[in-house]
């Protein structure tokens, strides 16, 4: 008797085991669905970056006969064709490009941040005559366009060159001048609300211990900021690295182009268009200006 119930427990307790183990088939068919959706997803998002890369190695340097693989290659001197151009071309100063990208990028980028940081503060901690003003200033400046003052920007310039030649036309300063102009006010709004987080606490235990406004700046309010930062730093370095538009018309000489402007130097003839050296420049540079992205990264942690 006592091994019958024995038995009955046993296969019992097989059964039970059995059904926790078991996974219902709905269950199973979602889990399918779910990874399906997501490889679709990646599909999606890397099909682009496949193209780019496929152009690149496409010797023809046409896009209308492009193909994903690309065809009749009999060496792989030939697959590279694009890049050998790009690096030994005497007329296609490259690394001088991407030289002056990164420059004016990582100078305008450090400035926006420093100056929007302080900037911010002000606006954040203290309180005075047309504050509220200066904010909603500073918005409505935002809402219009570089592109509706360009021809302003670019006869100031102009005019500035004759007085301060730095700043002038087809200098790294002048466009530099006009990257902070255009990039204080968003990220002075999206800066202060990052500092309105901030307890107002820590400055008033600091002010009763004798700290400067400067010292609670620097001390202790700009390390507990430095993921609002690192977000500003990287967005403003790599507008600055990716605008076209005012680059090509305050910077005219060639030596002093920027990697956007020098890109677009092959597509822009009328019978000379050569979309395989833009997608290898492209994919150089987002190889050689990546570099930054571990330092914002390393901010915001």
């Amino acid at each position: 008797m006592s091994e019958i119930t024995a038995n009955s427990t046993t296969k019992a307790s097989n059964a039970a085991s059995r059904r926790r183990n078991s996974v219902p088939i709905g269950l199973l068919v979602l889990g399918g669905l779910r990874i399906i959706a997501i490889l679709l997803l990646l599909l999606f998002a890397l099909f682009p970056i496949i193209w780019v890369v496929s152009a690149s190695l496409n010797p023809g340097g046409s896009m209308s006969s492009q193909t994903l693989i690309p065809q009749n290659v009999d060496s792989l001197g030939e697959l590279f064709t694009n890049y050998n151009n790009l690096f030994n071309d005497p007329q296609v100063p490259f690394w001088r490009w991407v030289g002056n990208s990164l420059l004016i990028s990582s100078i305008s980028s450090t400035l926006i941040v420093l100056i929007a940081a302080v900037s911010a503060y002000a606006f954040s901690r203290f309180r005075f005559r047309f504050r509220r003003n200066l904010l909603l200033g500073i918005f409505l400046v935002q809402v219009f366009p570089n592109t509706l003052a360009m021809v302003a920007i670019y006869l100031m310039l102009l005019q500035l060159g004759k007085y301060i030649p730095a700043l002038g036309l087809n200098t790294y300063g002048g466009l530099i001048m006009i990257y902070l102009g255009g990039g204080m006010a968003l990220n002075i709004w999206l800066m202060k609300g990052f500092f309105d987080t901030v307890p107002r606490e820590i400055d008033e235990s600091a002010m009763v211990d004798g700290a400067t406004s400067t010292q609670i700046y620097w001390l202790l309010i700009f390390p507990l900021v430095r993921p609002i930062l690192a977000v500003v730093g990287l967005l403003a370095f790599a507008g600055t690295l990716n605008d076209f538009l005012l680059a090509r018309v305050l910077i005219t000489d060639r030596q002093n182009w920027t990697l956007m402007v020098g890109l677009y130097s092959f597509v822009e003839g009328q019978f000379s268009d050569q979309w395989g050296g833009v997608r290898s420049g492209r994919i150089v540079c987002g190889a050689a200006c990546s570099n930054p992205v571990p330092v914002f990264a390393a901010l915001y942690r």
